[in-house]
């Protein structure tokens, strides 16, 4: 596929990349002082600047929250309350916010907690913007100031900030109306902290959260300018110590048709990927929105979708469209699975002996294993999510913990007692009111104690080294099978597997129903190998 048809997604450009960029091509020796100082206008995006226009074209969907933005952030020399963006991943946050200050020509100060993964880098790495230093040879690429405590940044940070301030005011003063294209507009400086939810995974992210929410009224500069992006909500930052609410601006995932425009901006053929968008647009959509996801799967699509053609300068028709599209369908199932899967860290070796068995077992069930067979995909972890809500509608909640014990499930060499007949009569009894009520509810806590319970218990089991290949692949821990259960949850509930039982008064949470039949159960339990019919408690 050549360039004009895969979908041009803009790259993230923050002002060290772009002055990475310049240096590498002004620079053409290999000492590291050749390279020209850094100046206040550094400070500024380091391109052009756009028009408002262009900057609402770039992002579809976008325009409310830009307008927003640009509400709040004011006009040149207005102070502001500090700002916090959130929204899930690849949302357009951050390439927003950034191009937003390329818009204005405005100086800005960013740092993300992805590469700033620490209190002292995230501290030094603010610093050594707002002094002009660059980490080179000569100073042996140490920062200008050593900061690792709160107090001692602030003092710095104040200072730093004061003298860059002054020079903007300085600045004005000699230049007067008179604006040149490089030229800082304005007195204000903003500082940008990205990724901010990676902070509560510091060692001392209690005190380095309400530290950075309370800068604004620690440094009572009005010059100064907050601005927090997130991918969580601003709830998941309460904290007791008082500090200005940053106000917070939302930005939702993008919309089918939203992401319609986004892959369809610098498409040679329009008509061609329009086409293509047709088909794998809205089952791509059911799985994920996020713009880097989708753009990974749709580029090798797109090179198959367009295999039959000769030209890729064609306007297909219906005919066409259908020639492709019946080329096409065999590979949209193999593509999704690759976007909703749990990864593995198999060797050739076990992918050899994983053939090896499933040859032998298929010579041994004959036609058994395509009765076994599920006629949808679904990941391992979606599938032990699944037979966790099974049997929490099914089993009584005062017998999890006797059903899923460490050593999971009933402890055969327990004594069983002869049941007279009165209890045989009550079970009988039991047992029809439970076929009448059907499967109970559960809260969402006791579905992911279940779901934890089990999968730690297929890690733990004899065909370990088979599961692992399957489909579990946890490298020491559950980060694995844990990740994304809520978004598995949802699609579950969208594909009605599982249903929302409304809300207990008391508890005062959603509660949830399994509508999967025993068959259906035994069947994905048997697509893992997994003893269902051991936690399975029968009455």
């Amino acid at each position: 596929m050549g360039k004009e048809g895969s979908p041009q997604i803009t790259q993230r450009t923050t002002r060290s990349s772009s002055s990475a960029t310049v240096a590498n091509n002004s620079v053409k020796t290999t000492k590291a002082s050749d390279s020209h100082p850094l100046t206040i206008n550094d400070l500024v995006f380091g391109e052009d600047p756009i028009s408002l226009n262009d900057l609402l074209s770039s992002f579809p969907g976008r325009r409310i929250h830009i307008l927003e933005l640009v509400r709040l952030l004011g006009t040149s020399n207005s102070p502001m309350l500090p700002v916090f963006m959130y929204g899930g991943a690849s949302s357009g946050k951050t390439s927003i916010i950034l191009q937003m200050f390329r818009h204005f020509n405005r100086p800005f100060v960013y740092s993300s907690c992805r590469t700033c993964y620490s209190p002292r880098i995230l501290f030094e790495s603010v610093l050594n913007q707002l002094l002009l230093h660059r980490k080179n040879g000569v100073n042996s690429y140490s920062s200008a100031k050593r900061c690792e405590r709160p107090s001692d940044f602030v003092n710095l940070l104040r200072e730093a900030l004061s003298n860059v301030i002054n020079n903007f005011k300085g600045n004005a003063g000699k230049l007067g109306t008179k604006k040149l294209g490089g030229q800082v507009d304005g007195n204000m400086i903003y500082l940008i902290f990205d990724n901010l939810e990676l902070v509560r995974e510091w060692d001392k992210s209690s005190t380095i959260l309400p530290f950075l929410f309370n800068l604004y009224d620690i440094l009572k500069m009005p010059e100064v300018g907050l601005i927090f992006v997130s991918n969580t909500s601003p709830d998941t930052y309460y904290s007791n110590m008082g500090y200005v609410d940053p106000i917070p601006v939302h930005f939702p995932d993008y919309t089918e048709d939203d992401l319609r425009q986004i892959f369809m901006r610098n498409q040679a053929n329009r008509k061609l990927y329009s086409s293509f968008l047709d088909v794998v647009l809205r089952p791509f959509c059911r799985i994920t929105r996020r713009v880097d996801e989708l753009s990974t799967s749709f580029s090798p699509l797109f090179e198959k979708y367009c295999e039959p053609l000769s030209d890729l300068g064609v306007v297909p028709n219906e005919e066409t469209k259908r020639r492709l599209f019946s080329h096409l369908q065999p590979h949209i199932a193999p593509s999704l699975n690759e976007v909703f899967k749990v990864s593995s860290q198999s060797s050739p070796e076990a992918q050899s002996n994983k053939e090896t068995k499933k040859k032998s077992s298929r010579r041994k069930l004959g036609v058994c294993e395509e009765i076994d067979e599920l006629d949808f995909h679904m990941s391992t972890s979606a599938k032990y999510l699944l037979i966790s809500a099974f049997l929490a509608s099914r089993n009584p909640a005062t017998l999890d913990a006797s059903l899923f014990d460490s050593m999971g499930g009933f402890d055969s060499r327990k004594r069983k007692r002869k049941s007279s007949q009165k209890s045989l009569e009550h079970k009988e009894t039991a047992e029809q009111e439970l076929l009448m009520k059907g499967p109970g509810t559960f809260p969402l806590e006791r579905l992911l104690a279940i779901f934890q319970c089990l999968t730690s218990v297929a890690e733990g089991s004899i065909d370990e080294e088979e599961q692992g290949n399957e489909g579990l692949g946890v490298q020491g821990g559950e980060g694995g099978l844990m990740s994304d259960v809520l978004l598995q949850l949802s699609s579950l509930c969208n594909a009605n597997f599982i249903i929302k039982g409304g809300s207990c008064p008391l508890e005062g949470s959603t509660r949830y129903r399994s509508t999967v039949c025993e068959d259906m159960a035994l069947k994905v339990a048997r697509s893992l190998k997994f003893p269902l019919s051991k936690y399975l408690y029968r009455r």
